[in-house]
């Protein structure tokens, strides 16, 4: 019988990747893509698409159970301040949003992952579909870090871990040994540019997994546009968590660090 997998998709490059890759694995991909998130061009991937609204949970759901959907991927982001417009919130996802033990990301999608595993419909870790774009611990740029950079490394780098165990943020924007912005909601490319906007030249971004962290609801990622927020702030090196989130568009995300004198360090 022919695998089938449902791909929630919202914005960045996570939808493209794990599709393709699904189909290598011989997956034949159905694909709810949430309005105003996803890309437009997705629907030249082929395959069954329909587009939905980030409210439109039971009917995502319906239609995923009319292709025949029981196993399903997150792949994306979608913008979690949605979740404050009420009056345009449906009757579905405000009984999911009460179920949810707050209104953080990542017990509102645990919720929702409920209310699917109600439906039939079992979410499964997008991992196996990114093993090309995580990195082993190393140098991955050309230019070196100096002491300095080195030392804000290593100081923040405990911090971000113990932030992202708290459920604050998986993001940390250091200099001279103080972190000058924490990722909130605004997502870690948004987090990057404040921090720049507020410390001016020389930041240091770091990023970390939470030591508890459910890939099906959340892998954290970095690529060619958070190096280009680097490159906008005025950065001076980026230090992620090697072999547990994927590093997309890596190629051209390492040229233009090379270009702009960034360092690029995953290390554990």
């Amino acid at each position: 019988m022919e695998k089938r997998l449902g791909v929630i998709a919202g914005s960045g490059e996570s939808p493209y990747l794990i599709r393709a890759k699904a189909r290598d694995q011989g997956y034949a991909c159905v694909t709810a893509a949430i309005r105003d998130e996803a890309d437009p061009l997705l629907e030249k991937q082929g395959g069954p698409l329909t587009w939905f609204g980030v409210t439109e949970v039971s009917e995502i759901a319906r239609f995923f159970k009319s292709h025949g959907i029981t196993e399903a991927v997150f792949a994306g982001k979608v913008d979690p301040r949605r979740i404050y417009e009420k009056k345009k919130l449906g009757t579905v996802l405000l009984r999911i949003l009460e179920r949810g033990r707050d209104r953080s990301a990542e017990s509102v999608i645990r919720a929702a992952m409920d209310y699917f595993a109600r439906q039939g419909i079992h979410f499964i870790s997008p991992e196996p579909f990114f093993a090309d774009a995580m990195c082993q611990p190393g140098l991955l740029s050309r230019c070196q870090p100096q002491p300095p950079i080195e030392a804000d490394i290593e100081w923040g780098w405990e911090r971000a871990g113990q932030l992202a165990d708290a459920d604050v943020g998986q993001c940390i924007v250091v200099k001279d040994k103080a972190v000058v912005a924490v990722e909130g909601m605004e997502g870690t490319d948004a987090a990057i540019r404040r921090g720049g906007e507020l410390a001016g030249e020389g930041v240091v971004v770091i990023k970390r997994v939470r030591s508890h962290q459910d890939p099906r609801i959340d892998l954290p990622a970095v690529g060619l546009e958070t190096v280009k927020s680097l490159v906008a702030a005025g950065g001076k090196a980026l230090c992620f968590e090697a072999g547990k989130m994927p590093f997309f568009q890596k190629d051209a995300a390492l040229t233009l660090a090379d270009r702009h004198g960034i360092v690029v360090l995953a290390r554990t």
